[in-house]
């Protein structure tokens, strides 16, 4: 992994306030959009599940979009685990929110997401680390 990547990595984790959405969470646990939640809970994080047709998801509350978050959703960093269809209109809302950085994990990139990121001012993880393998618990900031 660059050091451009690691950087970025540290980044996302070390928001003051620590608190983030996952979009695309799932009850199934065997979907990658469940694991990723679990990775931030059982590392302590505050994780709200994303998904308008869930409520509870992995014990917390969900909500059905970013929209709905708790408290002021620009305090919050987002991992998405979407269709690449999806994803542009993900970081849209993002946006309007004042959310400012995103992880997009594995395979949920798109060209036209990429670039509207950009010109959104977002930051962005993309193009193949996952939270699950290159996530930093607490204890490693």
């Amino acid at each position: 992994m660059s050091s451009a990547v690691s950087t970025l990595i540290r980044e996302f984790f070390s928001s003051a306030e620590q608190k983030f959405a996952v979009v695309g969470a799932s009850t199934n646990r065997s979907k990658f959009g469940n694991k990723v939640l679990r990775w931030y809970q059982e590392h302590g994080y505050i994780a709200v599940p994303v998904n308008p047709r869930e409520s509870v998801i992995e014990s917390a509350a969900c909500v059905p979009n970013l929209s709905a978050l708790p408290g002021n959703p620009s305090e919050y960093h987002v991992s998405i685990i979407t269709p690449p269809a999806v994803t542009k209109s993900v970081l849209e809302e993002a946006h309007k929110n004042g959310i400012k950085r995103v992880w997009m994990q594995p395979d949920v990139d798109s060209p036209e997401a990429l670039a509207y990121a950009k010109e959104a001012g977002i930051t962005v993880l993309a193009g193949g680390p996952c939270v699950i393998e290159n996530g930093l618990s607490k204890e490693e900031l």
